[in-house]
């Protein structure tokens, strides 16, 4: 069973957004403070992307293939990803912390285990596979507990 100890952090993050948290109380009564936050500005795919698809000749005389658009929302997500792993890698390189629990919904998390170094998922001690960045503090605390508990 995993606990939130003192000084434990706590990465909440979905595909746009990140909060730094860090437990400035116990594992009975965990209280967490925002350390740092990240923010994406991700527009959807639509706005992002060109009017149509581009074209390509295909094999046959006069043939020609619509390729599929990038989708720019989608590569933002994973980009993003990528940006809070390296955050944590320098923060975790400089010891500013020992321990870690993920909070992020499945496709943020995968995405995340995918880009850690082994540096900070050795420090890691649970993951809860949720989207909680739009809750307030003392329900982020509250799921976060009782999803380590439970695990």
């Amino acid at each position: 069973m995993a606990q939130i100890d003192t000084g434990t952090w706590v990465l909440v993050a979905d595909s746009e957004k990140a909060l730094f948290l860090e437990n400035v109380a116990d594992a009975e009564n965990p209280h967490l403070v925002v350390t740092r936050e990240e923010h994406q500005d991700n527009p959807s795919d639509r706005e992002q992307s060109a009017n149509r698809p581009g074209r390509m000749q295909d094999t046959g005389v006069g043939q020609r293939s619509a390729l599929d658009d990038t989708d720019w929302h989608e590569l933002a997500k994973e980009r993003f990803a990528s940006q809070l792993a390296d955050i944590l890698y320098k923060k975790a390189h400089r010891g500013e912390f020992e321990k870690i629990v993920i909070a992020a919904s499945p496709q943020v998390l995968g995405a995340l285990r995918d880009e850690l170094h082994q540096e900070v998922t050795k420090r890691i001690v649970g993951e809860v596979d949720k989207t909680l960045t739009n809750h307030p503090l003392d329900k982020i605390e509250k799921i976060v507990k009782e999803d380590l508990e439970a695990a």
